[in-house]
């Protein structure tokens, strides 16, 4: 079985592309759902940069620390929902700029 894996440079280049996208859409939207978007987008390139460097050493660590940073993008989807619900309840918008005015 002659199995072909592309250069480990291929998978570094396209997991800093998709990190920097999110890192981009974190710090340019405002919306709130767009803003858990980009989380997830920013997570998803760390988890393919972990499995592809995995894949390369023959070491299965980098899959376990794949398996937890998905545990833990469920958890702050469904925290990070949760908070948006209740934002769009108040203010009828998921807008994060309005937020000032849930100070008082």
């Amino acid at each position: 079985m002659n199995s072909y894996l592309p250069p480990i440079e291929h998978y570094l280049w396209l997991s800093a592309i998709l990190f920097c996208i999110g890192v981009a859409g974190v710090l340019i939207r405002r919306n709130g759902i767009v803003l858990l978007m980009c989380v997830e987008l920013m997570l998803n390139a760390v988890n393919l940069l972990f499995t592809a460097y995995s894949t390369y050493f023959q070491d299965s660590a980098g899959q376990v620390f794949v398996f937890f940073i998905m545990v833990v993008a469920a958890a702050e989807v469904a925290v990070g929902l949760a908070i948006l619900v209740m934002i769009y309840r108040n203010t009828k918008s998921v807008d994060i700029s309005l937020l000032d005015k849930l100070k008082n």
